[in-house]
C-alpha cells in the first residue's frame, strides 16, 4: 500500500498541472480564446525546453549517447505501434489515407517532451536521464521523416519527393530539440563548463518547462471539447498506452541485457499518453483534428491509471528488466 501511495504522491503533481491547465482553459476559453498560448507555446519549444535537454546529456558521457541497440529497439517498437495504429486508421475511416497517418501518430509518439523527462527522472532518478535523451531524439527523427512523407504520398503535400526530403531532413536538423541534444553532445565529448551566470540560467530555464508544458497540455484540450468520440480512439490509446510499453519491454529482453534504469525509463516513455504535438501536427495539415483532440484527452485520463500501474510494477520489482531471463 505504501508503494501505490508514493505513486500517487510521485504522479498527482503531473496530472494536477494537466487539470489546472484545463479548468482555468475552459473557464476562460470565451474570452481569451487561443491568442495567448503562442508565447507560451514559444517560450516551451525554442527556450525551455532546449535548455532541459541541453541539462540532461551535457554532463553524460559520450558511451552512454551511443548505445545503438537500444536506439535500434526502442526506435523500431515506436514504428510497429505507428504500423498498427495506421492500420487501424485505414481500418475505421475506410482507407483515408491522411486521416490514417494522424491516428499512427496519435498511436505511437509519447508525450516524450512535455512529461517524460520530468516524470522519468522522478521516478527512476539521474540515471535515466541518458535514455530518455536518446528516446526522444530519435523517435522525434523518425515521426518527423514518417509524416511529411507520408501525407505527400498521400496527396496532402503538394511537394516532389525530393523536395519533400530536403524539407524533412532541415526540419529534422534545426529543430530546436536537437539542436539542444547536439549541444549536449558536443558539451559532454569537450567537457564543457558554462560559467555559473549561464549555467544557473540553463537550470531555470529548464526547471521551468515542466509546469508550464503540463499546463499549456491542459488548456490546450480544453480549448478543444470532443464533439464526437471517433470509433478507433480505443485502440488507438489501446496501442497506445499497453501495447507499445509492452513491445519495448519484450524487444529489450530480446536484443540484450541491458541496465535495469535504461529499461524501465524506456518502458515508462513508451507508456505516456498521446503527446499535444499530434494536435499541432493535424492542425499544421488540416487533417483529422477533432481526432486528435479526442485521443490527447482520452489517452492522458486513460494513462492516469495505466500509468500507475507500469510505475507500481517498476517501483514494487514486479516487473524484471529482461523477461527472457
Amino acid at each position: 500500500m505504501s508503494e501505490l501511495l508514493q505513486l500517487v504522491n510521485l504522479l498527482a503533481p503531473f496530472f494536477g498541472l494537466i487539470a489546472l491547465g484545463y479548468a482555468f482553459g475552459w473557464h476562460g476559453r470565451r474570452r481569451r480564446g487561443e491568442a495567448g498560448l503562442a508565447w507560451m507555446q514559444f517560450f516551451l519549444i525554442y527556450v525551455s525546453l532546449p535548455a532541459l535537454f541541453f541539462r540532461l546529456i551535457a554532463d553524460k558521457p559520450l558511451e552512454q549517447l551511443t548505445n545503438w541497440p537500444f536506439v535500434i529497439a526502442t526506435t523500431l517498437c515506436t514504428y510497429i505501434a505507428f504500423v498498427l495504429a495506421l492500420i487501424a486508421g485505414l481500418v475505421f475511416t475506410r482507407g483515408d489515407m491522411p486521416q490514417s497517418v494522424m491516428q499512427g501518430v496519435a498511436g505511437s509518439y509519447s508525450n516524450i517532451g512535455y512529461m517524460g523527462p520530468p516524470l522519468v527522472l522522478s521516478a527512476l532518478g539521474a540515471g535515466a536521464a541518458a535514455p530518455v535523451a536518446l528516446i526522444f531524439v530519435f523517435d522525434n527523427i523518425l515521426l518527423f521523416s514518417l509524416v511529411p512523407f507520408l501525407m505527400a504520398i498521400a496527396g496532402v503535400e503538394k511537394k516532389s519527393f525530393a523536395a519533400t526530403a530536403r524539407e524533412v531532413v532541415w526540419k529534422v536538423v534545426t529543430h530546436p530539440f536537437n539542436m539542444a541534444t547536439a549541444a549536449g553532445v558536443i558539451a559532454s565529448v569537450t567537457h564543457l563548463q558554462l560559467p555559473e551566470p549561464a549555467d544557473k540560467m540553463v537550470t531555470w530555464l529548464s526547471q521551468a518547462a515542466a509546469p508550464c508544458a503540463l499546463f499549456l497540455l491542459g488548456v490546450t484540450v480544453a480549448l478543444r471539447p470532443i464533439v464526437r468520440m471517433p470509433g478507433e480512439v480505443p485502440f488507438l490509446v489501446v496501442i497506445k498506452l499497453i501495447l507499445h510499453p509492452l513491445l519495448v519491454w519484450l524487444m529489450l529482453g530480446l536484443m540484450g541485457n541491458f541496465d535495469p534504469v535504461w529499461v524501465f525509463a524506456a518502458v515508462t516513455m513508451a507508456a505516456l499518453p498521446p503527446a499535444l504535438n499530434i494536435f499541432v501536427i493535424s492542425t499544421q495539415y488540416g487533417v483529422g483534428v477533432e481526432r486528435a483532440s479526442a485521443c490527447v484527452l482520452t489517452g492522458t485520463i486513460a494513462s492516469m491509471a495505466t500509468l500507475t500501474f507500469i510505475l507500481w510494477l517498476i517501483k514494487t520489482g514486479r516487473l524484471p528488466p529482461n523477461p527472457f531471463l
